[in-house]
């Protein structure tokens, strides 16, 4: 009972909402929740920087639906992990960020404490769904609750809550509670009867599905094959139907064939997505009628304004819209979405270069329900969003809007553990590499046998390609790179190179079978 004090309100809370790893590092004023962490029913996972931590939540929460949770000390730990929580509410993931602050009345006062900063809280509100700073034990674990209950019925984002040390520290009496779970709102009945109207009606059909979409996959697919319409979705919403369905045209929405056959199409339906210009890269969507299906108001209008605005949840509301058709029409889908799926593929070919065969090699050694992580490199955006098809949706990993580099190898240990057994591969470039490294001893302390695939081409060639189109001559993106396997050894993991993408498939099927992961150095200069 000594030790019944706001870090076990905190974590109390935590475990009575289902919580089941944490990622993050102990520090001096947040040892009070690790005291309890390790005597609860948890999971403790330390990444090697705090950013890591918080992507590694955020993959987590991607793959398994579940909220990611981060603990971060005060002061510096808190704002090494601003990125990563940046990037969760970009990506419109679930995630908790926890930390300690300074003692209550001493905020803001400039008195030279440790890791005194002028207003981390204010800080992260600038930057998350909601930031808190809790002012008792009881409060804190009200906040933990109320985070918890926020992740249902709306669209998912991150939030933080600030714990001062005196907090964390004084006695508590209370009990955990479990979050209610919010439910979604309900489309219009009337509404889904007369966007079904339009469906029924058209000839050239199209689905659009985003992230909001994930977990409706079932539904769209559903609706795509009454109707006969090809599906495209962003990024996030990469294999909300098949992506070897007769009926899907991939994550393609950023390329302009895809955009021209929505401007040429008599019913547009988007599910889940703001169609944002990091998905859209400068282009737009466009359609002659456009039905769109969000749980949030404000993306029923957000860069394509809806005819028909369906506000509810995306399995429900498209499971209704299913109902309502007043028939079965064949929008002649197979022929439309085999030219479309043609088209696009042609296209992303112009930009992929080695990276469509290199995707292609590594997919052919990833089982079907294995999980990609990737980054902000060409191998990613021009290469896996297109050549790596997936089966489901929650099984690819990258930050297309944030787009911060760094994220890959820290998300294979979130993808990881929020899927334990199930196979993880990496790929990405070397300068994405450089920027979470140290994430490599993660993978190798928690003897996660991840294949690592780091295509090398010697600095940020994606910079140095704008550049060179602006007429500016190379400046800060030839850069050296170390013998990424000698690295991977020197970690105590393992470590291959080769320069032939021939040898990949063999490469990653041996590494997934390995006793550690396995990092493979693929040099491409």
């Amino acid at each position: 009972m000594t030790h019944r004090n706001g870090g076990a309100a905190v974590v109390d809370s935590l475990i009575a909402n289902d919580v089941d790893t944490v990622f993050g590092i102990p520090g001096t004023h947040n040892l009070e929740i690790y005291r309890h962490l390790q005597t609860g029913d948890i999971q403790v996972i330390t990444p090697r920087h705090e950013q890591g931590a918080g992507y590694a939540a955020e993959a987590y929460a991607r793959v398994s639906g579940r909220p990611g949770v981060v603990v971060t000390t005060s002061g510096p730990g808190l704002t090494n992990a601003m990125t990563a929580a940046a990037t969760a509410y970009a990506e419109s993931q679930p995630m908790l960020v926890l930390s300690p602050g300074m003692p209550t009345g001493t905020e803001g006062r400039d008195l030279g404490q440790l890791h005194e900063a002028k207003n981390t809280s204010a800080a992260m509100n600038e930057l998350v769904c909601w930031s808190r700073r809790v002012r008792s034990a009881d409060e804190a674990a009200e906040a933990v609750t109320d985070a918890f209950a926020g992740f249902s019925g709306r669209r998912p984002r991150p939030v933080h809550i600030e714990v001062p040390v005196d907090v964390l520290t004084a006695r508590w009496s209370g009990q955990a509670r479990t979050a209610s779970v919010a439910p979604a709102p309900a489309a219009d009945p009337q509404a889904v009867i007369r966007a079904g109207q339009v469906l029924a009606a058209a000839e050239r059909p199209l689905i659009i599905a985003g992230g909001g979409a994930v977990d409706a996959h079932a539904e769209v697919t559903a609706l795509a094959e009454a109707l006969g319409a090809p599906v495209a979705t962003t990024v996030n919403g990469k294999g909300v139907v098949p992506e070897r369905h007769r009926l899907s045209v991939g994550a393609s929405v950023r390329l302009r064939a895809l955009q021209q056959a929505a401007a040429d199409s008599d019913a547009l339906v988007v599910v889940g997505s703001e169609l944002g210009d990091s998905d859209l890269w400068a282009g737009q969507i466009r359609g002659r009628t456009v039905i769109r299906c969000d749980v949030e108001f404000g993306q029923l209008d957000k860069n394509c304004p809806a005819d028909h605005a369906l506000l509810g949840d995306a399995a429900a509301t498209v499971a209704a819209l299913l109902d309502a058709l007043p028939q079965r029409p064949d929008g002649g889908g197979d022929g439309r979405a085999a030219a479309l799926r043609t088209a696009c593929r042609d296209e992303a070919a112009r930009d992929a270069g080695p990276y469509a065969q290199i995707n292609e090699a590594v997919r052919e050694a990833l089982p079907a329900d294995g999980v990609l992580t990737g980054d902000s490199s060409q191998v990613t955006y021009f290469g896996s969003v297109h050549f790596f098809d997936m089966a489901s949706p929650r099984r690819f990993c990258y930050s297309p809007g944030f787009a911060t580099l760094g994220y890959g190898l820290p998300a294979a240990v979130g993808a990881s553990i929020a899927r334990p057994g199930k196979p993880v591969v990496v790929l990405i470039g070397d300068g994405a590499a450089m920027f979470s490294v140290q994430e490599l001893m993660t993978l190798t302390e928690s003897r996660l046998s991840v294949p690592v695939v780091i295509v090398d081409n010697g600095g940020y060639r994606e910079i140095e390609d704008q550049e060179q189109a602006r007429a500016i001559a190379p400046i800060g993106v030839r850069l050296q790179t170390p013998d990424f396997a000698a690295l991977a050894v020197a970690m105590g993991a393992h470590g291959v190179r080769t320069t032939s993408a021939a040898d990949l498939t063999g490469l990653v099927g041996t590494a997934l079978d390995a006793d550690r992961p396995t990092v493979i150095h693929f040099d491409i200069r």
